[in-house]
């Protein structure tokens, strides 16, 4: 399924899906969605640019390692209970603050630093098991 077509449309579509998945993500906090759907189709994306371009071109598209990419994603999930321990709040419990940017408020809650973790988690984990499925198969 290396047809010229495909491999032409393959990045187009690989960078429409990544940036549909970060949408999902940031979207997930307030409705349906989140860090594990979006891991999933930025996972998927990844797929399909692996199957168009070779494992070669996805592993060189990704910078880092996939199993770096979870465990980074596991330190951010961990990280993210920390301000609740400091608040003296059981661990996990989402905390949120609204500091003022200028005239502009600026929320940041720690359940999307969580999220952003469970996306990086499912990204490389996901997409290491698919470069090495790949890898075995040629």
């Amino acid at each position: 399924m290396r047809t010229i077509i495909f491999r032409t449309i393959a990045p187009f579509l690989t960078a429409l899906m990544i940036l549909f998945s970060i949408f999902v993500l940031l979207r997930g906090h307030n409705e349906p969605g989140g860090g594990f759907i979006g891991g999933l189709i930025a996972a998927s994306a990844l797929s399909i640019y692996g199957i168009a371009c070779g494992v070669r071109a996805v592993r060189r598209a990704l910078v880092f390692s996939p199993m770096a990419l979870s465990a980074f994603g596991l330190f951010l999930g961990a990280l993210a209970g920390l301000p609740s321990l400091i608040a003296g709040v059981p661990y996990l419990t989402g905390l949120w603050w609204t500091p003022h940017v200028g005239e502009t408020e600026l929320p940041i809650a720690t359940p999307v630093l969580f999220d952003i973790g469970v996306y990086f988690v499912v990204v490389g984990a996901i997409s290491a098991i698919g470069l090495t499925l790949e890898e075995r198969e040629r």
